[in-house]
């Protein structure tokens, strides 16, 4: 009895040890199940700051670090970086000024461009006989007291072309021979059996790449102004207009661009309707967009139509491109044959601004140290920027991702995700030390593809793939025209004209005297 009354006790407290033991196991993983939650809370909560912030915030990218120095911020001047919207005090000083320095400094006719027809109407008194002697009154001088702008509409004619033939009379009374007879020969049309002239081709290109005027919309203006028509007429005109005529100044733009070292590429989404892949008109299709750099020559900028982001995309456009490709971190971009990838500092600035802390804010302070070098460094030669960016941006650069490789960042927050972002492409961020001609970002290209994205807010979708490519070729020559200070409806009426009667089929090399940075057609076509 003794000896069970003795156990029982240290039963007990074995019981009682275990429990514990059990129980100190249980709110370790509490703890650690709790510590996951506050984490796993404190991404959520980011990211629910970051969707609201992107869909009520300002765009701004403009950092709200002012130096010691009192400089402002670095994006003051950059497009790319100004604000969307300033507060209504703001806004109202803003206009008062500007409206107050135009006035004093305005002329009378700075709204109208120099080859403006210039109408003069002069009224004249109803009576010009002198009351005191009924003489006839003389003109003594006129006085200008307004000037006003007249819209005259665009006039429609019907252009029939008539060939002439010519006999010889004298011949034909000779029965001996044979009467001569000569026939006048008319210039080919630009698209057989249709009515499409040059001008009109080209005024439907312009409208709808230029001033993003979808077909449908077309269809009312031109019955307005007298021709009768529907959007399938012309749609068809603008693919049939590409594929016989643009297609080849297209290839050779190419060609060209395909001989430089550098270019800019980016994509943007497209929706195309009928696709060949049998994928559901919702699918995503992508515009690409290839850029050249202006130290290089000529700007070129070429969009290429895909229906997909994938590699095999990527290994068509640059078969033949052997250099460096300034571009985002997509992952697709990357061990290229014959090209090496020089990635983009804007982006890698987007993703510190968007973790807003302490260290994002440390973050987007590097960025911004070597953004305020490039700005001074911007007007220098190749080789002199790139013995400037050596000797002041390098050591930015190497103190920047030292500090993020010493720095604990972890988890899926912002801040460990702009850590990660930047040290994954340590290489192609480091490229534009080692070569003056790189631009540090590849602004030139989201630049270049914003035509598409505005084309496709207006125009919606393209019905086939035969017209997604045509609406690819014509953004190309429009935005290749711009670049190069040419007026694209000019050129295109140029095209059009000049293209069908040469033989640029058989002979590609006629091709190059329409490339728009060439003599004739800066003179002929000059805005």
């Amino acid at each position: 009895m003794v000896n069970d009354e003795m156990e029982q006790p240290e039963q007990l407290i074995k019981v009682l040890e275990e429990q514990l033991a059990y129980m100190k196991k249980q709110n370790e993983e509490l703890s650690i199940k709790l510590d996951q939650s506050l984490a796993q809370n404190k991404v959520l909560s980011e990211q629910i700051h970051q969707l609201t912030k992107a869909l009520f915030g300002s765009k701004s990218e403009k950092s709200k670090y002012q130096a010691p120095d009192g400089q402002g911020s670095l994006f003051d001047n950059d497009p790319f970086f100004k604000e969307s919207e300033h507060t209504e005090e703001q806004s109202t000083d803003s206009i008062t000024y500007t409206v107050v320095r135009k006035l004093h400094k305005k002329k009378r006719n700075d709204s109208f461009l120099a080859h403006v027809e210039i109408e003069e109407i002069h009224h004249h008194p109803d009576n010009i006989q002198c009351e005191c002697c009924q003489e006839v009154m003389t003109e003594i001088g006129s006085t200008l007291v307004r000037e006003e702008a007249k819209f005259i509409p665009a006039t429609m004619k019907r252009i029939q072309h008539f060939e002439s033939a010519y006999e010889c009379k004298s011949c034909k009374k000779d029965i001996t021979q044979k009467a001569q007879i000569k026939r006048g020969k008319a210039p080919n049309s630009v698209l057989l059996r249709s009515i499409a002239g040059p001008t009109v081709l080209a005024k439907v290109i312009y409208d709808k790449f230029i001033q993003y005027i979808p077909l449908y919309r077309q269809v009312k203006e031109w019955e307005r102004n007298g021709l009768i028509t529907n959007d399938k007429n012309l749609s068809n005109w603008v693919i049939r207009s590409t594929k016989e005529w643009l297609i080849p100044v297209y290839q050779y733009l190419e060609s060209v661009m395909n001989h430089r070292s550098l270019m800019h590429c980016d994509e943007t989404t497209a929706q195309v309707l009928n696709r060949s892949d049998g994928k559901s008109p919702q699918s995503t299709a992508y515009n690409w967009v290839r850029r050249s750099l202006p130290i290089e020559g000529p700007v070129i900028v070429l969009f290429h139509h895909a229906l997909s982001r994938g590699r095999a995309v990527l290994d068509q456009l640059t078969s033949d491109f052997k250099g460096t490709i300034i571009c985002d971190g997509y992952s697709a971009y990357g061990k290229l044959e014959n090209i090496t990838f020089a990635n983009c500092w804007a982006h890698v600035r987007r993703y510190w601004l968007k973790a807003e802390s302490k260290h994002g804010q440390k973050g987007v302070d590097f960025c911004d140290q070597i953004y305020r070098l490039e700005r001074k460094f911007k007007n220098h030669s190749p080789r002199k920027r790139e013995k400037a960016r050596q000797k002041h941006s390098k050591p930015i650069v190497d103190a920047m991702f030292k500090w993020i490789e010493e720095s604990p960042f972890y988890g899926k927050s912002a801040l460990a995700k702009a850590a990660e972002y930047t040290l994954n492409r340590a290489g192609g961020l480091q490229a534009f030390l080692y070569d003056g001609r790189i631009e540090i970002d590849n602004n030139a290209a989201e630049n270049a593809i914003r035509p598409s994205v505005i084309g496709r807010k207006n125009w919606l979708f393209s019905t086939s793939e035969a017209g997604a490519e045509a609406n690819a070729i014509c953004l190309s020559l429009a935005e290749t025209a711009k670049a190069n200070g040419i007026d694209f409806y000019k050129y295109l009426v140029k095209l059009f004209t000049e293209l069908p009667n040469q033989d640029i089929h058989q002979n590609p090399k006629l091709i190059k005297q329409y490339m728009p940075w060439s003599k004739t057609i800066q003179v002929t076509c000059a805005k």
